[in-house]
């Protein structure tokens, strides 16, 4: 504000001097009242501390701020134009107080004057004094903060003296700045320019240069000072040009820094200013990766937001300040050209915080797939963070509400509700069973964790909305599911179990034989020690007992990788009829789900799993009703490692049969890494592995699955009739594509299914050099349903009609 600290702590006011008129000989004792009066003002926001101000001071004696007309006139006269030109140019000075610059304009022959203060007192003299020698001149009571008497577009030039310094007081003068220099932008014709006289003081500028980034050409020029001893705060002029372009213009100014003639502080402080503008307009011109605000949207970034333009996204920060209560992190996207039809022209998606690093939600290509699947003209992803987690939704609705409002397109008055859509799960009741925790949490309660995989979660959970399918066949049921989710990838369910009340004997009992699987597993790993960590939870259910039903299979691409054996059912259904075992090896433990049906409901399968993380095999063991015989097995040991084993195994196997040696393996687990693979060819190899790294656009496999190198292997390490599958889990079809070439150069025929909304792809690649016809597809589906033991054949449609979606790729 004009009323300045300087370095050495005394109360310097401006160099302007009190101009007194006729009344020569009373100056200095004036001049210096004056100042005692300015000193005394206190709040240069109070209307009623400048009542005071301008009723001691009394009629006809004029105060000026900074700088007086002899320095002004030239530049401001250049600014404005000739005073004849037609229609005149129409001035508005507001903050006006008893300043003679206006009368000085007005003799300039500018006479479309508007003088506003909302001082009643300075108005009634100032009108008083001018009403016979400048009729023209008009003067209005009126809070400069809130002119809204005028139209838009109504003034050529806004001229503020000191205006916006004095507005610019520690509590309030941020906002009444800001809703001042909104009034400015408003009520300025295209073409026009707003003036302001100021001391260029770092808080000032720090609001005036964002304020008039956007579509606005501004200049900084130093008034000329009267000559002095010693240097004094020097008056600068702000010049914003409107004009109609998103263009972001450098900064400019008229003067050399090192040459100013003023209080080596502010010189410092408005070069400082300048450079740090500029910097920051050169990143937006540049395209950097930088987040608007509301309100660089409202001044223009982006061109108007009432208008939609197809294919625009940009990142913004909501909130955070105000009457808000948060503040959001937020991606704005309007959909890409042929998008449509739309059921909403303005939609807000809210991503949780346990979802926001997903790829879908964190990436460009997956916030693309998003808006198509909203239906929304423009959406407004908000990401929550941390800082949201004591909010309920209905908090950061009501929080969000009036902010994406103003980023609707559209007129005003359209008054289209605004959907809140959210990233969930659909699940009616969730109940935790388990948690293996982090390393330090685990620390922290003195128990080991899982250092491979990371916090787990089991979960008890009961949908909204069940497959009909199963509604049928358990009609009276509330059915509940048994879910393993990783805490890195909590938006992804790893595993999923269908839980029974009623006891079959093929059922294996969650609380009593999984505990029993996991005694006679510790007896087994003698001197290992169990990594997970169990959180009590108290009992989940009461009465009967929960099972896991081993004979349907929840998750949809397990359903869909079992569809693909239709690829060699006439070779599954030999091998089945001669009483012979066809060999498969699942890389990828999980919960234990697709083993134990294979196991259950294709029992001339055998079986070998192998798992990285022993904790996975424990909780397959304890809550998920795995359990090992000699048709099933588990390695717990890398599963690169073990492939290139069991291809190197089976290599030297044919070449003992050659020489009539024997030849054994050890299919014995061990937590060290030195699994032995057997040493048949696979018949059937299916990678199921959870990647730890999902930057790649990949969840599921890990890369090294699908590099090339890995793919020869398998090829290798495959019969002549084996069956390769690859659950890949991306929502980017770039990285799709990039697995599909690799597999097409490797394997003779290539074959995928697509499941789940485009989230998973289930690949199937072949060594034989024949392979099934389009129009055996329904035969070898029938083939393949009978070779599967269901308990309900119900269940078998979906295999059918999985394997009909399965479409060749070579």
């Amino acid at each position: 504000n004009p009323k300045t600290q300087d370095p050495s702590g005394e109360s310097e006011v401006t160099n302007c001097k009190p101009k007194m008129g006729k009344k020569k000989k009373n100056e200095s004792s004036s001049s210096s009242s004056a100042t005692d009066l300015l000193q005394t003002l206190g709040d240069f926001t109070s209307k009623e501390n400048w009542d005071k101000f301008f009723t001691i001071r009394g009629t006809g004696d004029s105060f000026e701020w900074y700088a007086e007309w002899p320095q002004l006139r030239d530049p401001l006269i250049s600014l404005i134009g000739a005073p004849t030109s037609s229609p005149p140019p129409q001035i508005l000075v507001p903050g006006c107080g008893n300043s003679r610059l206006s009368e000085h304009l007005y003799d300039a022959g500018f006479h479309g004057i508007t003088n506003v203060d909302f001082s009643k007192v300075v108005i009634s003299d100032m009108l008083r004094r001018n009403v016979r020698d400048r009729p023209d001149m008009r003067w209005r009571v009126m809070d400069m903060t809130s002119m809204q008497v005028f139209m838009d577009e109504t003034f050529d030039v806004v001229l503020d003296k000191g205006g916006l310094d004095a507005l610019m007081e520690p509590e309030l003068g941020h906002k009444l700045g800001n809703q001042y220099l909104s009034e400015v932008k408003r009520l300025l014709k295209s073409g026009g320019k707003f003036v302001c006289l100021t001391l260029a003081e770092s808080h000032v500028l720090g609001l005036l240069f964002p304020k008039f980034r956007f579509g606005w050409k501004m200049s900084v020029h130093a008034i000329p000072q009267k000559s002095s001893s010693e240097p004094s705060l020097q008056t600068f002029m702000v010049v914003a040009d409107k004009e109609n372009s998103s263009v972001v213009l450098q900064v400019t100014s008229s003067f050399d820094h090192s040459s100013l003639d003023c209080n080596k502080n502010q010189a410092f402080g408005i070069h400082e200013a300048l450079e740090s503008e500029n910097q920051t307009r050169r990143e937006y011109s540049h395209g950097s990766d930088i987040s608007y605000s509301l309100e660089d949207l409202q001044l223009g970034a982006k061109g108007d937001m009432k208008n939609l333009s197809p294919g625009c996204r940009f990142e913004l920060i909501l909130g955070g300040e105000g009457d808000f209560c948060f503040s959001y992190r937020a991606v704005l996207l309007d959909a890409r050209e042929n998008s449509g039809p739309f059921m909403y022209n303005c939609g807000v998606f809210i991503v949780p915080k346990t979802r926001a690093h997903e790829w879908l939600f964190s990436s460009e290509e997956g916030q693309w797939l998003v808006v198509e699947s909203s239906k929304a003209a423009r959406l407004i992803m908000v990401l929550l963070d941390t800082s949201h987690a004591s909010a309920s939704m209905d908090e950061i609705q009501k929080d969000l509400s009036p902010l994406v409002k103003q980023l609707a397109p559209g007129k005003d008055d359209q008054g289209a509700q605004i959907p809140f859509m959210m990233a969930g799960d659909g699940i009616k009741h969730r109940n935790v069973v388990h948690q293996v925790v982090s390393p330090v949490e685990a620390i922290a309660i003195g128990l080991a964790t899982s250092s491979l995989t990371g916090p787990i979660i089991v979960e008890d959970v009961v949908y909204e909305n069940v497959d009909p399918e199963l509604s049928r066949i358990w009609p009276s049921e509330d059915l509940k599911f048994r879910r393993l989710v990783f805490q890195r990838t909590q938006g992804l369910v790893q595993s999923e179990a269908l839980l029974m009340r009623d006891g079959s004997s093929h059922r294996t009992d969650v609380e009593t034989e999984g505990k029993k699987a996991s005694s006679s597993s510790k007896s087994k790993r003698k001197g290992t020690q169990r990594s997970d960590v169990s959180l009590p939870t108290g009992q989940i259910y009461s009465g009967n007992q929960l099972k896991v039903y081993h004979g349907y299979l929840a998750s949809s691409y397990h359903m869909g990788i079992i569809s693909g054996f239709t690829l060699i059912s006439s070779y599954l259904e030999s091998v089945a009829s001669f009483g012979k075992s066809v060999k498969a090896v699942v890389i990828g433990l999980g919960a234990g789900l697709l083993p134990m049906f294979l196991h259950e409901c294709m029992p001339f399968v055998g079986i070998e799993a192998v798992e990285l993380d022993l904790t996975m095999l424990n909780l397959a063991e304890d809550y998920f009703g795995f359990t090992e015989d000699k048709s099933l097995k588990v390695h717990i040991t890398d599963g690169i490692k073990f492939v290139r084993e069991m291809k190197s195994s089976s290599a030297t196997d044919e070449m003992s049969v050659v020489h009539g040696n024997e030849i054994t393996s050890n299919n014995t687990r061990s937590c060290n890494g030195n699994c032995t693979a057997s040493n048949a060819r696979v018949d059937i190899l299916i990678i199921d592995v959870d990647s730890p790294d999902s930057s790649s656009g990949m969840t599921c496999p890990a890369a090294d699955f699908v590099e090339g190198s890995f793919l020869l292997t398998v090829k290798d390490a495959l019969s002549e009739q084996g069956l390769f599958i690859v659950n890949l889990v991306s929502r980017s079809q770039a990285t799709k594509d990039m697995v599909i070439s690799r597999m097409k150069m490797v394997f003779n025929h290539l074959f995928c299914l697509q499941l789940e909304e485009d989230v998973n792809l289930v690949l199937f690649g072949l060594s034989s050099e024949s392979c099934i016809k389009d129009n055996s597809f329904p035969e070898a589906a029938v083939q393949l349903g009978k070779l599967v033991k269901f308990q309900h054949p119900e269940i078998s449609q979906s295999i059918m009609d999985a394997a009909k979606k399965i479409r060749c790729l070579k």
